[in-house]
């Protein structure tokens, strides 16, 4: 069997799907102009965020029998045009989902005790107290829009926090864990953007969430709240985000995606009321293990025939 993976993916993975067969290996064969050329005879395409995996591209591959996901977001590959072939899709489902969740955290902390900033600002001769006396955590509204395995689990551990959570999922059924046992307050996404001190977005992109996020829901927001993306670029509306960063409409804001990514020119560089990483938040030393493993694993179990619990339905 010919499996190519066209960008990173960490050893442990690697070892397992050498098990298979040929294993065609480039973290940067997604921006490659023979990307077609080499996925021609494969049996596994295993890719990440970047390559896009196109109804052109799978008819290039006659014997593609699975495409495996390192990551969760499902932007980048033609899903219908998958199923419509009969192409399993598999995915790095929940493996990279404590990290994200600890991202927030460290998002609001970020805001919350900027201790990075007061660290800056005493090695420059000064010892502002006062400037650096911020706030808790403690007692504010966590509000979650997505409520699905990342907000679940954030939840959790906000609840255990001290911080009240409420969530907008029109997907969620009334009796779900998240709001029975972990006690997440469901509500509409318009009290969620209105109570909350800060906003994480859980969210898919597709056109219902495509800029979800604009000026008029920010406007709602209140002043000292702060909105945390770790979703997908494009469900915030860039422009709107900069005035309302600009105009002090809100706090902050914590971006680990973008419309663009790098986001060379990008006016929300400007700003100082900003965080912005590059696509980091599932990405711990922990996760990749755990997605290249499972991604291996699942394609491994599609290829001998076998089911997986990992295919996009």
């Amino acid at each position: 069997m010919k499996i190519v993976v066209t960008e990173l993916i960490w050893e442990e993975g690697l070892e397992i799907l050498r098990e298979l067969g040929e294993v065609v290996y480039d973290q940067n064969l997604w921006k490659s102009d023979n990307l077609a050329d080499v996925v021609k005879g494969c049996d596994a395409l295993i890719v990440r965020n970047q390559t896009k995996v196109t109804e052109e591209l799978m008819t290039q591959a006659p014997n593609l029998k699975v495409i495996g996901r390192l990551g969760v977001g499902l932007d980048n590959i033609n899903v219908a045009a998958a199923k419509a072939k009969g192409i399993p899709v598999v995915f790095a489902r929940n493996a990279n989902a404590i990290s994200v969740v600890e991202y927030v955290f460290s998002a609001m902390f970020s805001f919350s005790r900027p201790l990075e900033k007061a660290t800056q600002d005493v090695k420059q001769g000064n010892w502002n107290r006062k400037l650096w006396t911020r706030e808790e955590i403690y007692g504010k509204t966590l509000g979650l829009i997505g409520v699905g395995e990342i907000g679940a689990r954030l939840a959790s551990r906000a609840r255990a926090m001290g911080m009240k959570v409420v969530g907008f999922d029109p997907f969620l059924p009334p009796y779900e864990l998240a709001c029975t046992d972990i006690g997440v307050s469901m509500t509409s996404l318009e009290k969620v953007l209105t109570e909350s001190d800060y906003v994480s977005l859980h969210v898919p992109l597709n056109d219902q969430t495509r800029n979800l996020i604009n000026k008029e829901s920010l406007g709602t927001m209140k002043k000292t709240a702060y909105i945390i993306n770790t979703a997908r670029g494009g469900v915030i509306n860039e422009e709107d985000l900069y005035e309302a960063l600009k105009s002090n409409t809100i706090a902050g804001a914590a971006l680990d995606v973008l419309a663009k990514e790098p986001p060379t020119g990008n006016k929300l560089l400007e700003l100082d009321n900003i965080i912005l990483t590059p696509h980091i938040a599932g990405l711990t030393e922990e996760a990749q293990v755990r997605t290249s493993e499972l991604v291996a694993h699942e394609c491994t179990k599609v290829l001998r025939g076998q089911g997986s619990m990992c295919i996009v339905r």
